[in-house]
């Protein structure tokens, strides 16, 4: 089961008697002959092996719920700070698929086709150096009291990230 909003998956913690016995487990790909199993997003899991992608929390310990999206697996903070609250753009406001990947600046979240600069419409990629003034995005270039520096062709320098920003 994939969910792009904060909706998520149950993780339902099973006994290995009743017809689970012999099962594999979606992490390790090990006989699961555990006293307890996990079964989320139709998979059976150990309980050691359902983990975070990004901060490795075990999620049958952690919290009943998990994310999937972009094919990792995240516990519930990851996933919001990863892919925002609302799923919709801040840019054009439409929805954004599951299966995409985002751009991030001060909690808004963006479709990378949306993440361009207010003033050149250049279009912004991880690593840009960018500048987020009242809710608008402006190149290293087209800053606001930045004057143009060197032009367009010029490659941009890295952005400095900030934690809401970084990635796994």
């Amino acid at each position: 089961m994939v969910n792009s909003r904060v909706e998520a998956p149950t993780v339902a913690v099973m006994g290995s008697g009743g017809g689970t016995a012999g099962r594999s487990c979606a992490g390790c790909g090990g006989r699961i002959s555990d006293r307890f199993l996990l079964f989320s997003m139709e998979r059976y899991w150990h309980t050691r092996c359902l983990k975070c992608s990004c901060c490795h929390a075990q999620l049958g310990e952690y919290s009943s719920t998990c994310y999937s999206k972009g094919g990792m697996i995240l516990c519930k903070n990851d996933y919001i700070r990863l892919f925002g609250h609302s799923g919709a753009c801040s840019a054009c406001g439409q929805s954004i698929p599951a299966s995409e990947m985002v751009m991030r600046a001060q909690g808004s979240v963006y479709h990378l086709k949306c993440f361009t600069c207010a003033t050149c419409r250049n279009r912004l990629v991880p690593g840009d150096r960018f500048h987020y003034i009242n809710g608008t995005i402006f190149c290293e270039h087209d800053r606001p009291g930045g004057g143009l520096l060197s032009g367009h062709s010029a490659p941009l320098q890295a952005n400095n990230i900030m934690p809401d920003q970084k990635v796994c």
